[in-house]
């Protein structure tokens, strides 16, 4: 895991297709499982909510329990 070999999480503005660097780091914490992403690999979240996800199934389950 990320964290454990020193990487701090970043703090990012997510947009459409996007997302901004807020405040630098490594990775970001999943919104619903705490999972570290790393950059690199972060292809889900919600621009609404302003959350990642681990994976489309998670950012699935987070829109049917926000409705």
């Amino acid at each position: 895991m990320l964290t454990s070999r020193g990487g701090r999480p970043a703090k990012l503005h997510y947009m459409a297709n996007n997302f901004r660097m807020l405040s630098p780091g490594d990775h970001v914490l999943c919104a619903v499982t705490g999972q570290a992403i790393p950059l690199d690999d972060l292809r889900y979240w919600s621009v609404e909510r302003q959350e990642p996800y681990a994976t489309a199934e998670i950012s699935v389950k987070a829109a049917e329990t926000a409705e």
